[in-house]
């Protein structure tokens, strides 16, 4: 019975230094000044309650404590318990030093704005593909507990090529698709919060894995494509280099507009719209239609592609409402030739 007391004891001690450890993190003296402090309590707290648990429990366990036939297999239970909740602890504790880096790339705007959103990328792919492979050691090290396994061992060591290309075959797709979301991340082809077109569908990257990439449109959709699709088709990248997007206004009028009183319409009212960032603009005559009518294009340039739409809309709606109050011989008209009557 004393054993058993022990044992309550050490949990319980193992348990409060845990908590200790929580409040002391979370105490203005630690956790204003650190700034890991807060993600590790967030994270960890309870895989550290668990791992500190767990390990108490197997460090005071004897065989002889228990009786019957299972006095052994209580032993074996908590060694596969301890591998499981250290495995976690160490998941949660890369995720938690990583969520501190994350989140201050963010918060970066203007030209570091592309190698921050790079890196994001990269820290996420690379921290799951760490979670995966801590995952199939520790199952692999739970296996190897177990002597019937051990003893088994040298044969699948042996066999281990021929086992390798089966499931390489069978999982062709599934790697395929990793393959190319590390191809992806390290290439700087693709990354997270890029504007891209995909399938006629405008939207930005909301998640990069290792197996897909989601896609979220500008009508709230979201288009989920394999990772693979973005190395073997083409796709359009407005964010590859920067955010700066330059938008195009169409207008169709008649010869007799005045193009130098729009082109200075056009200059004011660019001007004094916020979502300008005061560097491109131009407004040309790109072509004579043969119904009659003049083709206007009017260029502007805005910090990314969502203020760029909207700079497009209201220039196109101020300069139709600039023409038809200022200008309205000059609306659209289509002409007919009484001869060929």
């Amino acid at each position: 019975m004393s054993r058993w007391i022990i044992m309550l004891i050490t949990v319980i001690t193992a348990a409060a230094a845990v908590e200790v450890v929580r409040r002391v993190l979370r105490s203005r003296l630690v956790g204003e000044k650190w700034v890991l402090a807060g993600p590790l309590v967030c994270r960890c707290a309870w895989p550290a309650l668990a791992t500190a648990v767990v390990a108490a429990v197997k460090t005071v366990y004897q065989p002889d404590m228990a009786e019957g036939p299972f006095a052994n297999g209580i032993e074996q239970v908590l060694g596969l318990a301890l591998i499981g909740v250290v495995s976690w602890l160490v998941i949660e504790a890369a995720y938690a030093v990583t969520d501190v880096v994350l989140e201050r790339l963010v918060t970066v705007e203007g030209e570091r704005n592309r190698r921050a959103r790079r890196i994001r990328t990269q820290i996420t792919l690379v921290r799951r593909v760490a979670s995966a492979v801590i995952i199939v050691v520790a199952l692999g090290a739970m296996l190897f507990t177990f002597p019937q396994v051990r003893a088994l061992g040298a044969g699948l060591l042996a066999s281990a090529g021929i086992a390798g290309v089966i499931v390489g075959v069978a999982a062709q797709s599934t790697l395929g698709n990793m393959l190319a979301g590390l191809q992806l991340a390290f290439s700087d082809a693709l990354r997270l919060d890029d504007v891209v077109v995909v399938e006629d569908e405008w939207g930005r990257i909301e998640e990069l894995s290792l197996t897909y990439v989601v896609l979220h449109l500008w009508d709230e959709r979201r288009l989920v494509l394999p990772v693979s699709y973005f190395t073997t088709n083409p796709f359009e990248n407005w964010t590859r280099h920067s955010s700066r997007v330059i938008g195009a206004v169409m207008l169709r009028v008649d010869w007799s507009v005045p193009v130098d009183e729009l082109r200075t319409e056009l200059y004011r009212a660019l001007r004094e719209h916020p979502l300008w960032d005061q560097k491109d603009w131009v407004l040309q005559v790109v072509d004579t239609l043969p119904n009659g009518l003049v083709e206007l294009r009017a260029l502007m340039s805005a910090a990314d592609s969502p203020s760029a739409w909207d700079l497009k809309c209201d220039i196109r709606e101020h300069m139709v409402r600039f023409i038809q109050e200022k200008y309205p011989d000059s609306l659209p008209r289509f002409r007919v030739d009484d001869r060929a009557a």
